[in-house]
């Protein structure tokens, strides 16, 4: 379906997405379904489970919270379209469609890298400074954090998307993804996207650099408070509520940085999209799994709502 004039108002995309793989695209479907829903479970059972007991009100858990909430958006602005495409023969996307998926996609990737950088510091607190942790960290400050966090998501997603309403579709309108993502779709631009792949790659570098240099530093001095030689038991103990975070880190910006760390060609397409897939399918599924399974303070908030529940 060629794009009509030389306007972006009346452009379609066709998202080949995993078309070439037509022989399994009903396995891809109920696949991928099946993640959606274990995503949807998981992150709704953990919010509600927060929710619910006293015990988990605390900054951690706080943070904890907004990325379920997060994941569950992120999920949801992919995988449903992701589905509906698996089934739909023609896979069309309106101009508009599409752009609201990109704004929507970069606005919560972006959010969850300031996240997760503001809950490497959240562990900084607890472990460097663990009587001043509650005054420290206090419910305004946490909430200015997630604040800070999504306004840099959706800061990032605006300028992204104002310089791609600036291009023209006029020639070939076949997205080689399986949703809007940057560089694919500034591939089809009749008129130069320079601007936009410089702007992509000087946000994301940056993006990148500033979270992952927060959540360095935030480890280093973790490190030097568990192995100095004043460092307490509690310390050590403390430290091992980090490990479900660096999961969920090396899950989320491995994922990530595969996908953006090289140029994309014909070679490498499929592999970008099992780099995508990861990032925005998969891991949103992990991150409940591994906060819960990891957590004993969550397995212990589970049993004890269970109990209440059995005894009420």
């Amino acid at each position: 379906m060629a794009a009509k004039g030389n306007g972006t108002s009346s452009a379609h995309f066709v998202l080949l997405g995993f078309s070439q793989q037509g022989n399994v695209q009903v396995v891809l479907f109920v696949v991928f379904l099946v993640i959606y829903v274990i995503t949807l479970l998981g992150n709704v059972g953990l919010l509600v489970l927060i929710q619910l007991v006293a015990q988990l009100h605390t900054p951690m858990y706080f943070f904890l919270s907004s990325l379920s909430f997060l994941d569950l958006c992120y999920s949801s602005c992919i995988t449903p379209r992701l589905l509906w495409d698996l089934l739909d023969e023609e896979k069309v996307i309106s101009h508009a469609a599409c752009l609201t998926q990109f704004y929507f996609y970069v606005a919560f990737a972006t959010t969850e890298c300031y996240l997760l950088a503001a809950m490497a510091y959240d562990r900084y607190v607890a472990i460097c400074s663990p009587l001043l942790y509650s005054l420290s960290m206090s419910r305004g400050l946490c909430v200015l954090l997630v604040a800070s966090s999504c306004l840099a998501g959706v800061t990032n997603a605006t300028v992204h998307t104002g310089l791609a309403l600036g291009l023209s579709f006029c020639g070939p309108n076949v997205i080689d993804h399986f949703y809007c993502e940057g560089p694919p779709l500034f591939a089809l631009s009749c008129t130069d996207p320079a601007p936009n792949e410089l702007g992509m790659f000087v946000m994301v570098g940056f993006n990148l650099a500033a979270t992952m240099l927060a959540i360095l530093l935030s480890y280093a001095f973790i490190l030097a408070a568990i192995l100095g030689p004043r460092s307490a038991a509690g310390k050590r103990k403390a430290f091992s509520t980090c490990a479900s975070h660096l999961a969920v880190v090396v899950l989320s910006y491995g994922s990530f940085m595969a996908m953006y760390s090289r140029r994309s060609s014909r070679s490498s397409r499929l592999q970008d999209k099992v780099a995508s897939v990861f990032y925005t399918v998969v891991t949103p599924m992990l991150n409940p799994f591994i906060y819960g399974l990891r957590n004993q303070e969550v397995k212990a908030g589970l049993w004890r709502l269970i109990g209440e529940e059995r005894f009420c």
